[in-house]
């Protein structure tokens, strides 16, 4: 990166980089500045999961505000944890995308990139389509099975049903901007966001409460808000692999089945779905615990405070991200010690990150949980969800950095059996137990979650140093 000397030479070198970084330029990221690199990914990274984090938060401020809140908020907050399993799958086999597109873009390949992120393709809408019909048939018992309350389940099947039979968007939203991350192209993974989330945010309002000759469809509304949005991102994402102005070179025999690079794919995505099934698991769990032990107030402030959660991790699990691709084509341009370098320089600046949001949300408490509901009993719960949560975000920083830098080596086994011990043998049984057993209720849910982020974060950190991720093949 070029040493900024003179005040005005330095502001003129950050907004060229930013530009750079928002047009849309495929870079190989095997040569230069490590610190380029990693800013060049991170900067649309960060703005494609913050538009991510928006899609639930828009959801959340608008059905917060409707009468019956409470059941309102508890119907989106349950849904979202349901669709973590969906959220899952989208994530695990993009990582899959991800880590074999970087690798051959590495290789110097983009025919087989192209090739395998086309087969990807395939294999998630296959998946997709099995979970979407069991989503709309049985929406009702699945939310009653979350803990949700009769009242609660009655009125947010529709909205169940409507989010999960459109789980294909979600899908397609995470894998094809995988692609294109791999490729080295972030910048459309992060206008395809933008363009759902502006769709959203006009619809929503519309839908739930009515607008002109559109009636009101209250909560139902934010779902086919919600749909119609992620739908256009992926049409807009659809729109520019079939432009063909890039690297990946679109073309109908990509899409033949292949099932010899349909395997070896599988073989990557499998164990990174898994990974992710075990986090989602772990967390619906918990979401369970807080209903049964905290009721509908409880529930739904939970639900509140892991909404603003999300908003502030998933930035910097798109700053992660730049560590997968970054590790991917490095390690194919037989760059060892380039991948390393750019892992560590992505958890510093993760590091910053994350310490600002801690900040944020300890000082900011109460004026983040009465934005998005006005019942007290769930601005109280929210509250002390959030600063109990917020203590270990530093770790929350660290830890994302490596599972996204075993995952874009193709390593993806190695996080699947650290979420294992960390999540269902220690932050399940520790959540219970304090919950339970010392009847702490909700607040013992709170604790378990950052105990646990952190024993995770200091065992990928010793197993990130062993260096076994650089060996791997894909």
């Amino acid at each position: 990166m070029v040493q900024l000397s003179s005040s005005p030479g330095r502001v003129s070198s950050i907004f060229s980089l930013i530009k750079q970084a928002l047009r849309g330029e495929e870079l190989d990221f095997t040569t230069g500045s490590i610190r380029r690199s990693v800013i060049l990914l991170a900067i649309p990274m960060m703005l494609e999961m913050i538009m991510e984090s928006v899609f639930a938060l828009v959801d959340l401020y608008f059905v917060g505000h409707l009468h019956n809140s409470s059941y309102a908020i508890q119907t989106v907050g349950l849904t979202e944890s349901v669709l973590t399993v969906i959220y899952s799958l989208a994530i695990g086999i993009s990582m899959a995308a991800t880590a074999v597109v970087s690798r051959r873009i590495g290789e110097k390949n983009p025919e087989a990139a192209t090739k395998a992120g086309m087969q990807a393709i395939l294999i998630a809408g296959a998946v997709t389509l099995v979970l979407s019909v069991l989503g709309v048939v049985f929406a009702t018992e699945i939310l009653l099975l979350m803990g949700a309350s009769a009242a609660s389940a009655q009125m947010g099947s529709p909205f169940m049903q409507l989010m999960m039979g459109s789980s294909l968007f979600i899908m397609l939203l995470f894998l094809i901007n995988g692609i294109f991350r791999g490729a080295g192209n972030a910048a459309i993974a992060m206008k395809s966001l933008w363009v759902a989330n502006v769709a959203n945010i006009i619809l929503c309002p519309i839908f739930i409460n009515g607008w002109g000759p559109v009636p009101a469809f209250g909560l139902t509304g934010a779902a086919m808000a919600t749909t119609l949005g992620r739908g256009l991102g992926v049409a807009y994402q659809i729109y520019h692999l079939a432009k063909g102005n890039s690297s990946l070179q679109v073309r109908l025999q990509h899409f033949l089945p292949d099932f010899t690079q349909m395997k070896a794919l599988a073989q990557i995505a499998a164990p990174a779905v898994l990974q992710f099934v075990i986090a989602s698991c772990s967390w619906i769990f918990l979401a369970k615990l807080v209903a049964t032990t905290g009721g509908d107030h409880g529930s739904a402030g939970y639900q509140t405070a892991l909404r603003l959660l999300m908003f502030f991790i998933l930035p910097a699990w798109g700053l992660s991200n730049a560590a997968a691709t970054l590790v991917g084509q490095n390690l194919g341009a037989q760059k060892l010690d380039r991948a390393e370098q750019a892992v560590r320089k992505t958890a510093k600046y993760n590091v910053i990150f994350m310490a600002l949001v801690t900040v944020i949300s300890l000082a900011g408490a109460e004026f983040l949980a009465s934005f998005f509901t006005n019942d007290p009993q769930v601005q109280e719960v929210a509250v002390l969800a959030i600063r109990v949560m917020s203590v270990d975000y530093v770790f929350y920083g660290i830890g994302m950095v490596l599972i996204n830098a075993f995952n874009g080596a193709g390593d993806t086994w190695t996080p699947t059996w650290v979420n294992l011990g960390g999540f269902w043998l220690f932050q399940i049984p520790l959540a219970y137990v304090l919950a339970t057993t010392f009847a702490l209720g909700p607040l013992g849910v709170f604790i378990a979650i950052p105990v646990a982020e952190t024993a995770i974060t200091l065992v990928s950190i010793v197993l990130f140093k062993r260096g076994k991720w650089k060996t791997k093949q894909v």
